[in-house]
């Protein structure tokens, strides 16, 4: 069963790779004038604005790209946390900022793909304003508890949860975030009901587990990995498609019974929209190989985060699925931001 679910994790993998990286990239442009745009960029500080608190795997992807860029492009990329309106804050500061490649956001999937459906008004236009640079990577979440729960596996929770509708409380690291959305399509999934309650940060959402101020979290992967390994924290299941290479003991939510289920929460790489396309084809690339470096791929694998690096034309397909059917779940669940 291990070997079978091992093989299916790396096809899914292949697949989107495939998906997302063999589009391939646009053919140089052959103006002086763009040439000559290329080869001055970066000539000043690059703001890379991350639209949530230090910490967490937002922060962190965003933190090991802005240092090999630096490297690479031999500029001075510099993260700025912006935090705020379930990611909204900080990602609409970069859709409102200069087209000029001089402020630049990483973003995840709750910020990009999930917020049109959450808000009715958003200070920008999701679809028209961002010109896509890259999708990066991505990384599941640990359905934790603490480990002195009497609550041992996923079974055990769904069977407190249907027992007594609305007791068990989860914690996210923000209403409208993949940590509160995760937990509801298992709940919509599974028929079972739990009270939501929203921190700041995934810093404060773990520490709400840990302090058992919650009953449990999904909690991703860079945050949840040194806990559960250290015995403080449980982990029933992750919310993957295979199971974590660091923690393959842990059963994904699919082989607790809920087929088909699948949540991640993934980093997008994005500028203004207007942003000259010679700059996002310059930024695409060095992402995409800089997430190729041995030494980046390493750390990213102790995270349990996958590379994807894909080009910035296979972004906006990819983000308009996620949208689907993270919207579908959404009007189903009638999820409204308080």
């Amino acid at each position: 069963m291990q070997e079978d679910a091992n093989e299916a994790v790396l096809l899914h993998r292949r697949t989107l790779l495939t998906g997302l990286a063999g589009i391939g990239t646009l053919p140089i442009i052959g103006s002086d004038v763009a040439q000559a745009q290329g080869q001055s960029y970066p000539d000043r500080v690059v703001t890379v604005i991350v639209p949530f608190a230090p910490g967490g795997s937002t922060d962190f992807v965003a933190r090991l790209l802005a240092q090999h860029l630096s490297n690479r492009l031999s500029g001075n990329f510099v993260v700025e946390n912006r935090a705020g309106g379930s990611g909204t804050l900080g990602h609409g500061a970069v859709a409102r900022a200069r087209p000029d490649g001089y402020t630049l956001g990483v973003s995840p999937t709750g910020t990009f793909a999930l917020a049109p459906f959450l808000f009715d008004k958003l200070p920008y236009d999701s679809d028209k304003g961002f010109a896509p640079i890259s999708l990066l990577a991505g990384n599941a979440m640990f359905v934790c508890v603490h480990s002195s729960s009497a609550i041992k596996t996923y079974a055990d929770l769904i069977a407190a949860a249907k027992a007594q509708p609305g007791k068990l409380t989860y914690a996210s690291a923000g209403a409208g975030t993949i940590a509160h959305l995760a937990p509801e399509l298992m709940l919509d999934m599974s028929g079972a009901e739990m009270l939501h309650v929203a921190y700041r940060s995934g810093g404060l959402q773990v520490q709400a587990v840990i302090g058992q101020e919650a009953s449990l979290g999904f909690i991703d992967t860079v945050t949840a990995i040194p806990h559960i390994q250290s015995g403080v924290l449980r982990a029933l299941a992750v919310t993957s498609v295979g199971r974590s290479p660091q923690i393959p003991q842990v059963p994904t939510l699919a082989e607790c019974g809920l087929a088909g289920y699948r949540a991640t929460n993934d980093f997008g790489f994005f500028a203004p929209a207007g942003t000259p396309p010679e700059i996002v084809r310059q930024l695409s690339t060095a992402a995409r190989e800089i997430l190729m470096m041995p030494e980046v791929k390493a750390r990213l694998d102790v995270a349990s985060i996958d590379i994807y690096a894909g080009t910035s034309e296979a972004f906006p397909p990819y983000q308009a699925e996620e949208a689907r059917r993270w919207g579908d779940l959404i009007r189903r669940r009638n999820i409204k931001m308080e």
